[in-house]
């Protein structure tokens, strides 16, 4: 009785303690980035969720006053505080969003929205706040319609977005943001025409179905979750 009780009271031995935190390690060396990607397509659906929105409420004033405007009041488009993207449907005036109150050099003409910084003040200036800035890898590279009235090249983030004189109506609209903590942004455009994206990451080739763009969908042109 005495050798099984003392038998019982053993502990595990180094080697055992060994394999077991090895096995751990090799476990969360799994887990860990997949968790983290995880994370970040989370965050993707706010960019989808809002760039929807805003195609809602184009349409919706293109119906009453047969045009698209660029000045979101206008148009009626608010996405909530706490966004992590910032939203181009121009490039005019910004709607400041790092305080307490949202603030506009320009209200009645405001046509982008920056992150909110005031909830965010992590993400910096380069992650899609301010459009021309070109400080970091670039969300997007190119979107042509294709019908060919347009091409539209965004060298620097919201650069192009905004809308085309009517009967040739249209609007496109992009946004930028980054979900992930590194120099590179999360891209995405939105538009009232069909048209082909070439994007940076994967490197969609023009004309295969990863390229195409269609109308009031919105399409993802650098995926800061897949690529560099």
């Amino acid at each position: 009785m005495l050798s099984i009780s003392k038998r019982a009271q053993r502990g595990f031995t180094l080697i055992e303690l060994m394999i077991v935190v090895a096995i751990i390690g090799i476990l969360a060396a799994i887990a860990i980035p997949n968790f983290i990607k995880f994370q970040a397509r989370s965050k993707q659906s706010e960019a989808k969720s809002n760039l929807k929105a805003l195609f809602t409420a184009q349409k919706s004033y293109f119906q009453e006053h047969d045009k698209y405007e660029e000045p979101v009041k206008l148009i009626g488009f608010a996405p909530e505080r706490g966004n992590r993207y910032a939203y181009y449907n121009g490039t005019t005036a910004s709607i400041d969003r790092s305080t307490v109150s949202e603030t506009s050099t320009d209200p009645q003409n405001a046509d982008w929205i920056s992150i909110d910084k005031y909830q965010f003040p992590e993400v910096t200036d380069a992650a899609g706040e301010t459009p021309l800035s070109g400080t970091a890898t670039q969300a997007h590279t190119s979107w042509t319609t294709t019908d060919g009235t347009s091409v539209t090249a965004i060298s620097t983030v919201g650069v192009t977005a905004g809308t085309g004189g009517c009967p040739d109506c249209h609007f496109f609209a992009t946004a930028s943001g980054n979900i992930d903590n590194d120099s590179a942004l999360d891209g995405w455009v939105i538009s009232s025409k069909d048209g082909e994206n070439t994007g940076i990451c994967p490197g969609y080739a023009t004309g295969s179905s990863e390229a195409a763009a269609p109308a009031g969908e919105p399409v993802n042109t650098y995926n800061d979750v897949n690529c560099p």
